[in-house]
């Protein structure tokens, strides 16, 4: 399955939103919180890709959402790399 450059898109428009709305202290106290389940939405446009990128995705939105200011170049540094060149 080819993933459009539209779905990396909805991809990274999800990762954001988490990150704006991620509290570690919600985590914490609360306990019903897990990452996990924003990582597994935000991956949610790009399903089917091989496992292996799915990992790496999946990792990579993880660090993105807790620290955007640390791990986001990492993040659009992979989605350039997985996605297909803008004129396809």
């Amino acid at each position: 399955m080819a993933i459009s450059q539209e779905q990396f898109d909805d991809l990274l428009g999800r990762t954001a939103l988490a990150s704006l709305f991620y509290l570690p202290e919600v985590t914490v106290e609360d306990g019903a919180y897990r990452l996990q389940d924003d990582v597994e939405y935000c991956l949610q446009p790009v399903d089917g890709l091989p496992a292996t990128d799915m990992e790496r995705l999946r990792e990579s939105i993880g660090r993105a959402i807790a620290d955007p200011t640390s791990f986001r170049s990492d993040l659009l540094a992979l989605v350039a790399e997985l996605a297909p060149p803008p004129n396809e």
